[in-house]
């Protein structure tokens, strides 16, 4: 499923503000993270996010949206009601936060399997978003991504993540460049969508733009966002450009005639026109034309 799944960017919003909840189900971010956890505080509000989320979904506000609610994790003593009562019709799946090894993804899975069978739904219909934010969940990054079949996504939650390790966030990005390198990398090894961490200064677009810049180049598909005002900038750098589309289309044409004249390569400005040129030219037509689906669906065309 992850192939089917458009993650450019993946917007948190509180469960229990209906406000915000409004704005987002107008917005054009491509997963909705309904949050069920840090920003449902004191905990009486997380059964108002639990029963507000579920009337936005069965009202349909969110029909234009894939929606992942942010559970509580499994030693909160708030998952089972939290999946209990939104294991329903709308919602695509669950993020899981502190993941710390594959055991806790393993115990989350068989948690919705149970449900499943109890709702006679099919087994598999949620899917698992897992947030890695200790260092622990860095180490075991692979097994979290192999502990279920239902994880199409590994997500770095930075914040967490530099204090458990007790570093700092620094403007440079050195205390989390590694950890990130190491999850684009399980995610990529394991067929599962790597997602990029929040940007937290908000209002600050300028410094935005650094994060998005780093985490293409680094192999992310798309990242974590906690304003609608940040999507643009998020979308232009997770979508393929114009230059790389145009480019992607000539270099296949180039491989695909020097096939058919039986010559044993292509040429392209100079360059050998090899199969990983070949395989990422096909991954960037392959995303141009998930998105032009996604967009066409919320069109209603």
């Amino acid at each position: 499923m992850a192939k089917n799944l458009l993650m450019r960017s993946l917007m948190f919003v509180p469960g229990h503000n209906e406000r915000l909840l409004n704005s987002a189900s107008r917005s054009n971010a491509d997963i909705l993270l309904l949050d069920l956890e840090d920003s449902v505080r004191p905990s009486f509000n997380k059964q108002i996010a639990r029963d507000t989320i579920q009337q936005f979904v069965e009202t349909g506000k969110f029909s234009n949206h894939k929606v992942f609610p942010r559970v509580n994790d499994r030693e909160s003593g708030f998952l089972l009601k939290d999946v209990y009562q939104l294991t329903i019709p709308g919602i695509a799946g669950f993020m899981y936060p502190k993941a710390h090894t594959g055991e806790d993804i393993y115990f989350f899975d068989k948690l919705l399997e149970t449900i499943e069978y109890e709702k006679g739904l099919p087994v598999g219909t949620f899917k698992i978003i897992a947030l890695i934010e200790t260092a622990a969940a860095v180490l075991n990054a692979q097994d979290i991504c192999k502990a279920s079949p239902r994880v199409v996504a590994l997500a770095f939650g930075c914040e967490d993540f530099v204090t458990n390790l007790e570093g700092i966030h620094d403007p440079e990005g050195i205390s989390i460049s590694t950890p990130r390198a190491m999850i684009a990398m399980a995610a990529r090894a394991n067929k599962v969508i790597p997602i990029d961490t929040v940007h937290i200064k908000v209002h600050d677009l300028d410094d935005l733009e650094r994060n998005p810049n780093i985490a293409c180049k680094l192999g992310f598909e798309g990242m974590l966002v906690l304003n609608p005002k940040e999507l643009p900038l998020v979308h232009q750098y997770f979508s393929p450009t114009l230059e790389q589309l145009a480019d992607s289309r000539e270099m296949l044409e180039l491989y695909q005639e020097a096939s058919r004249n039986n010559q044993g390569v292509a040429v392209k400005n100079g360059k050998f026109i090899g199969p990983p040129m070949v395989e990422m030219a096909k991954n960037i037509l392959a995303k141009q034309t998930l998105i032009e689906k996604v967009q066409s669906s919320k069109n209603g065309k």
